[in-house]
């Protein structure tokens, strides 16, 4: 059975003061912006009308081939897309079906709360079978956080049943086949308690069970399913195509937004250790590391506000091989000032520079992910969100 990974995060929503320039609506493109390494690109607009998308995942259902298709990549393939108020959207041929798929539970929405992410079973093809991680309502106005899967027409069990949070705060978190997404509340020293699934990997089997190799497996006092702790608002989760590598990224308060390279049984800091401050302004920390935690491939001040992730593996853009991709939400607590983060490391993995794309269209990047055809695709986290796909320019 392939390992099932959820990071299970803890997530804030704070009255901020209005700050910023007015929202900036997305043009219809394309655009042809100047990059730093990979020089001209272009940014295609495959589909618009997505409401609040979190999630994208390819489909091996056959061809894209219309007017809005790849010139360089004429085998797309369908591609599923989770909205955050509860639907699961198709886009097949560079359209989006105006209807969504049937069959989806009950989900809780409110504010960050709904849908988040999907991702289909390695052997889709043979068991159609389809993982998602959602917020479900609970009794006494509380919410409950589920990944569960969906096979065929209709939805099944949920793979694992976990926490209860307020029903006035939210939650979030990841799933992948090999690693995946939603976000989450609570206190955020739940992130230390070994007792409670808070801001935590979590590794699991396709079918919910814990894997009897876990790091905590028959240890007192510990979650089994937990792989490792110490973290805050995880907002994407991948395995390194090549090395096999898990990375997790989570955001920091004001501040302190961190990719971290997950190993088994080990603490990532949160709240002990931080590079952040608070949104009030003090520091979370005094002390941003210590040797019994930790320490971040990368982190960010100020902070970026992180969402999606991949590992660009590619040939289509050979300048950008073996780079980490990041969507950024807003910068330095400014909205909206969106971007996609680009990150580049050595062959033993220590970053040696970065480059921040896409802050012309001032949009917020949800998610992004490497196409099948090696080209990139890109959501937005807005009401009328796009979906995006990035192709050397002609």
């Amino acid at each position: 059975m392939f390992r099932y990974f959820a990071a299970l995060l803890v997530f804030a929503v704070l009255q901020q003061p209005q700050i910023g320039i007015p929202h900036v609506g997305l043009g219809d493109g394309p655009f042809i912006i100047d990059t730093a390494e990979q020089h001209k690109i272009r940014v295609v607009v495959v589909t618009k009308g997505l409401q609040h998308p979190w999630s994208l995942a390819f489909m091996p259902d056959g061809g894209m081939s219309g007017a809005n298709a790849s010139p360089i990549g004429r085998s797309h393939q369908g591609m599923l897309v989770t909205e955050r108020p509860g639907r699961l959207r198709i886009i097949r041929d560079g359209v989006l079906d105006p209807k969504p798929l049937s069959g989806m539970p009950k989900v809780y929405v409110y504010r960050n709360a709904g849908l988040y992410d999907v991702t289909l079973h390695p052997r889709f093809s043979e068991n159609k079978l389809v993982y998602f991680t959602y917020s479900k309502p609970g009794e006494n106005g509380q919410q409950k956080l589920f990944p569960s899967l969906k096979r065929r027409g209709g939805c099944e069990d949920e793979v694992r049943a976990d926490g209860v949070v307020s029903s006035t705060k939210c939650a979030g978190g990841r799933d992948h086949p090999g690693a995946s997404r939603h976000p989450s509340f609570a206190r955020r020293g739940m992130a230390q308690d070994t007792n409670s699934d808070y801001g935590k990997v979590l590794r699991l089997k396709d079918d919910g069970s814990v894997p009897n190799d876990n790091p905590f497996v028959g240890r007192a006092g510990y979650k089994p399913e937990i792989y490792s702790l110490g973290h805050r608002d995880q907002l994407g989760l991948t395995i390194h195509p090549d090395t096999g590598m898990l990375f997790s990224n989570e955001n920091g308060p004001n501040g302190g937004d961190e990719i971290n390279v997950i190993l088994p049984g080990r603490n990532y800091g949160w709240p002990v250790v931080s590079y952040g401050r608070t949104y009030e302004g003090p520091k979370v920390s005094e002390t941003p590391w210590r040797e019994d935690f930790e320490q971040p491939l990368v982190f960010w001040v100020p902070s970026i506000a992180l969402s999606g992730m991949a590992v660009y593996t590619g040939n289509r853009f050979p300048a950008w091989k073996g780079n980490i991709f990041v969507g950024g939400m807003r910068y330095g607590e400014i909205p909206p000032s969106g971007r996609l983060e680009r990150v580049v490391f050595n062959d033993k993995m220590e970053e040696l520079r970065r480059e921040s794309l896409l802050t012309e269209l001032r949009q917020r990047i949800r998610d992004v992910r490497q196409g099948p055809d090696g080209l990139l695709y890109l959501l937005t986290e807005e009401e009328d969100g796009a979906l995006l796909r990035i192709e050397p320019a002609p």
